[in-house]
């Protein structure tokens, strides 16, 4: 947590100063930010972290997927966190009813109190099985690995 909140205001700068350079899906996601009113902090370390994959050029969708309750949850999902809204909303950002860590499309763990804790959890997951890291988030997880976690030396260019 200590290296989310030091890098957090670096990486929301950096996302503003490059925002065109990402997208609608990144726009999107600062305008959610600009809209809380409620606890600040950790809305803030949700966007860095949510915008991570989009900064590093993976898709976000890989890493972080919404369903309603009575969705199937797990379906396709190797590695991820999953958001579960409520069924009947309508607003444009839905509440969030439960955060959970999935591999292998089995839930893991549930109940978890906010999104910086279950990358935490994620990434001590798949660091204590010894799971090799989806190719398709290889520098959303490298970067986690080197610069949040500080295990390694050496990111690459990306």
């Amino acid at each position: 947590m200590a290296a989310t909140d030091k890098y957090t205001p670096k990486l929301l700068k950096l996302y503003r100063a490059r925002k065109g350079a990402f997208g609608h899906e990144m726009e999107e996601l600062l305008e959610r930010l600009d809209e809380r009113t409620t606890e600040i902090v950790n809305h803030r370390r949700t966007s860095a972290l949510e915008g991570l994959p989009l900064f590093l050029r993976e898709k976000q969708t890989n890493l972080f997927k919404k369903c309603k309750e009575t969705e199937d949850r797990t379906k396709g999902v190797s590695v991820g966190i999953l958001y579960v809204t409520e069924d009947d909303y309508r607003a444009a950002s839905p509440v969030i009813q439960n955060i959970a860590v999935v591999l292998e499309e089995v839930v893991v763990l549930e109940d978890i109190p906010d999104t910086s804790s279950a990358v935490a959890y994620l990434f001590g997951l798949l660091h204590a099985l010894n799971f090799s890291y989806p190719k398709e988030l290889r520098y959303t997880f490298d970067t986690i690995q080197i610069v949040f976690m500080e295990l390694g030396t050496g990111c690459t260019q990306r």
